[in-house]
């Protein structure tokens, strides 16, 4: 019998993926320029921006952070620097969002703008600084590669742990126009600075704590089995998963915990940088109806169908799959179908213990639905090129028909 490989030793083993990596694929990462990690790190951001010789300085945040963010603002009054704050995003924003949000900002047009908050905060936050004195406009660059520049410095701060935007070229947003989620990535949108302080964390309720947990694994999961996977990346997604998984439990039973909080954290920031040069697959894909039809939390998404893409996905890659098995911490088993029968089935449990729903039912979706969802997932094609096997509409159909 073939036996379970080692974490990492599957790369080119699958004959079809000997085939298209006869040589190691080009990949490029855009690492933020400068990383700050650890508990308190907040309280640096002072000196963050003074380093910047900002004269204006824009938080884009949430109003429950505005206490904390007190004296490092009042610090940089007296410093002789203009301070304005929006807290106008408090959901998945619209296009919409962001074009009455740069209204009141642009006149400020400030020198340093700062993201502090969730994955949508940060995202606008990298939007607004890339908007601030460009002659395009945001429809311009929706897509891939195509935002021309960047003339603000930008700080992001991630206070939940779960999108990596911290760490990833890409920004969400939802058009009005039709309702879809559309994605704008560019090297561009990843920060000059990130702070990534876990204390930030401990305050985030356990539902969220879990639903974005979930969405971080997954960042971690499908890059590690994308078809374009890459060793190199594939070093922050296995580790990303180990952290995530053997942490995510306890943060959010017990959000107190100081060191799972910053493993789940770090874990996240890994899926972050695997966003760029490798992104996510099917789960992402079929999870972007249930935001535009039953508005749906991104992460809560995700959960509601990891497994079932996971289950679909076995047969194309058992290797691969027998390694996130590895990495979620499950048993040996003596070859690589049952050893990835165990990692479909170990996240489950992380699903259940975290306390999130594992049907689509329970949170509302009607199964009349599925077939226009499924049409919908069909449009996503920049990710669903990822999936290590091709998910035909028919397929979406029966994925969500499983998770139903």
């Amino acid at each position: 019998m073939q036996k379970a490989a080692d974490p990492m030793s599957n790369w080119n083993k699958d004959e079809t993926r000997k085939k298209k990596t006869k040589l190691m694929q080009a990949v490029t990462i855009y690492f933020p320029k400068k990383l700050v990690v650890g508990s308190g790190t907040l309280y640096q951001l002072k000196d963050e921006v003074l380093q910047a010789t900002a004269k204006k300085v824009l938080f884009v945040t949430i109003e429950p952070l505005l206490p904390q963010l007190e004296a490092i603002v009042r610090e940089l009054k007296a410093a002789s620097i203009d301070v304005q704050l929006d807290t106008s995003i408090v959901q998945e924003p619209y296009f919409s969002d962001f074009e009455k949000l740069m209204q009141n900002v642009s006149l400020f047009n400030p020198d340093v703008v700062i993201g502090i908050g969730g994955g949508s905060v940060l995202d606008v936050a990298k939007l607004v600084a890339a908007q601030l004195e460009n002659k395009q406009s945001l429809r311009d660059y929706v897509g891939i590669g195509l935002l021309k520049g960047r003339k603000k410095t930008l700080i992001c701060i991630p206070t939940t742990s779960g999108t990596g935007s911290e760490a990833s070229p890409n920004a969400i947003l939802v058009d009005d126009s039709d309702g879809q989620k559309k994605g704008i990535i560019s090297p561009f949108l990843v920060p000059d600075v990130v702070i990534l302080d876990p204390l930030l964390t401990l305050s985030v309720p356990p539902s969220i704590t879990a639903a974005t947990g979930i969405d971080a694994l997954t960042h971690c999961l499908e890059a590690y089995t994308n078809k374009f996977a890459h060793p190199l990346i594939d070093l922050y997604a296995f580790k990303g998963m180990q952290l995530i998984a053997a942490n995510i439990v306890q943060a959010v039973q017990n959000g107190n915990d100081e060191k799972a909080r910053t493993e789940v954290a770090l874990g996240s920031f890994y899926g972050g940088v695997c966003l760029g040069p490798v992104n996510t697959a099917a789960v992402h894909a079929l999870s972007y109806p249930l935001g535009s039809l039953y508005h749906l939390p991104h992460g809560l998404s995700n959960a509601l169908l990891l497994p079932y893409v996971m289950e679909f996905n076995l047969q194309a890659s058992p290797s691969r799959y027998a390694d996130v098995a590895v990495a979620l911490g499950c048993e040996r088993a003596n070859d690589d179908a049952t050893m990835a029968g165990k990692g479909v089935e170990k996240v489950k449990a992380l699903i259940q213990q975290c306390g999130l729903p594992l049907r689509l039912r329970e949170v509302g979706v009607k199964e009349e639905t599925i077939p226009q969802m499924a049409a919908d997932a069909m449009k996503i094609q920049r990710l669903l090129k990822n999936n290590p096997r091709e998910v035909s509409e028919e397929d979406a159909v029966n994925i969500f028909k499983a998770a139903f």
